[in-house]
């Protein structure tokens, strides 16, 4: 018997549930602050702690109180090490923040592109609901801060376009899309949709509207003709 879309989804659904479960199970060991000391120490320790303290000052006081200073102090690091490693403090707070977001936001290939379509825009559309905060202010910060701009857009937005469009040329290739179909307009549809009410909040952003942003992209909103 031939599943039906919604039966799909909801497969998906509970195995990515299933694989954060298992996560949050064996939860990963917080990283301290280093202790000031004689010594070299290892530069993954030193970096480590740096993103862990950079975004917890960024969920805590907002990207304007991401600084360099308050972040070393925080980690238990050298000042200079920080303005070795990152052009800006914004820069800094960017890489921290997305380096934990990154496996929340994987996508995932079972064969059918509607069910990891959805998958994937609701563990987004979560995503932006914990912490749309953040995210706004890195957006916001990045107009008027050059590094930080060339950052968000070379380690975030053109990779992240990228796994997005390669997963819908897979489904085009299995006959799923259209052949003359546009896929980078696809992610604008989806994707730049989120971000445009996160933004210009005027309607709320949660699953219901990606169910709606999928249902109108797979099924479009021209009458059916007659």
């Amino acid at each position: 018997m031939t599943k039906t879309q919604a039966e799909k989804t909801e497969t998906a659904r509970i195995e990515t549930a299933q694989t954060e479960e298992a996560a949050q199970a064996e939860p990963a060991e917080e990283t301290p602050a280093l202790k000031p000391g004689r010594g070299r120490r290892r530069a993954e320790d030193v970096r480590r702690a740096t993103l862990t303290s950079a975004a917890e000052l960024l969920l805590a006081e907002g990207i304007r109180n991401v600084t360099f200073e308050k972040v070393a102090a925080r980690a238990g690091v050298s000042k200079m090490t920080l303005y070795k490693w990152w052009p800006s403090p914004g820069s800094l707070a960017f890489e921290a923040y997305f380096h934990g977001s990154e496996q929340t936001l994987a996508f995932p290939d079972t064969g059918d592109v509607q069910a990891d379509l959805a998958v994937q825009l609701h563990a987004f559309v979560d995503l932006l609901d914990r912490h749309g905060g953040a995210i706004a202010q890195i957006i916001g910060a990045a107009q008027s801060d050059p590094e930080l701009a060339a950052a968000l857009s070379e380690q975030y937005v053109r990779p992240r376009r990228q796994l997005a469009v390669q997963r819908l040329a897979t489904a085009r290739a299995a006959g799923q899309i259209r052949e003359d179909a546009d896929l980078e307009t696809v992610v604008d549809q989806l994707w730049g949709a989120c971000y445009h009410r996160l933004l210009m909040p005027a309607e709320p952003l949660d699953a219901g509207f990606a169910e709606r942003l999928l249902t109108n992209l797979f099924h479009g909103i021209a009458p059916d003709p007659r």
